[in-house]
């Protein structure tokens, strides 16, 4: 389908999906959070599709926030169901079955950070600055930012933002592990092509066992996660994937994945 508020095109395999909304920063209204969910749905079931890449449009931002216009006269009904809706396409853009790479490429605020903290890796340009301001408004993030921000980064560094709505910059978003790989603005999109490459070039079946594994381990104390992690390598061991990786390394050569 066509879209007005995400740009989505192909480059070897990578689905790249870009928020297009460079006047407004890139704000995430209701508008925009539809079609990014839908696009990143399409690209889940594209066989063709082996990563995918999330940025904005422009050099200013990745995503400036939510649209807070759409805030004006909500009830506490209202702004619930905005935020389940919201998390809704966040977390199926964490659960994706393929790499998700945000490529940041200027301020990743509010709900444009939850949307990159909802990727599995983020590259980001130097000037990239993330935050979650919301307690300024009177607010608290509703699209997951309270909870996968202290994941990712540990209780004290999140609340720290949360509490503050303090900025942190690239370098800074690199230490803290927030940000996998930080380069020049001119260098960014090469640098999400590179890792969504790399990522992309493994058996599809192992790369999405490994999200699973990781994605569910986390939320299971240690014992509960190891015995998640052998069920999906005992699936792993019985693929058509596995049969060709292995016979290829042994005849040294490149391996022909299936995905199965």
């Amino acid at each position: 389908m066509g879209y007005e508020n995400v740009l989505v095109g192909d480059d070897h395999g990578v689905r790249w999906v870009t928020l297009n909304r460079p006047a407004k920063l890139n704000a995430l209204n209701r508008a925009l959070m539809a079609e990014l969910g839908d696009a990143v749905a399409a690209a889940g079931r594209d066989d063709a599709v082996r990563a995918v890449v999330l940025t904005g449009q422009g050099d200013k931002a990745f995503a400036a926030g939510a649209d807070i216009a759409e805030f004006v006269g909500l009830g506490a009904a209202d702004a619930r169901a905005m935020a389940r809706a919201g998390q809704a396409v966040f977390d199926a853009i964490a659960a994706l079955p393929k790499p998700v790479v945000a490529a940041v490429n200027g301020f990743a605020l509010g709900g444009g950070c939850e949307l990159a903290l909802a990727c599995h890796m983020r590259v980001v340009s130097t000037t990239a600055r993330f935050g979650q301001p919301e307690a300024k408004l009177g607010l608290i993030p509703g699209y997951g930012g309270t909870q996968r921000l202290a994941r990712l980064v540990g209780q004290g560094r999140a609340l720290e933002l949360l509490l503050t709505g303090a900025t942190v910059d690239a370098a800074t978003a690199l230490a803290w592990g927030l940000a996998n790989r930080m380069v020049e603005p001119a260098e960014l999109r090469a640098a999400a092509q590179k890792l969504a490459d790399e990522t992309g070039a493994v058996s599809p079946l192992a790369a999405a066992r490994c999200l699973e594994a990781v994605r569910i381990g986390l939320d299971l104390p240690l014992q509960l996660g190891l015995e998640v992690e052998a069920a999906l390598f005992g699936l792993c061991a019985a693929s058509e994937d596995m049969r060709e990786g292995t016979a290829a390394f042994l005849e040294k050569r490149p391996p022909r994945f299936v995905g199965r």
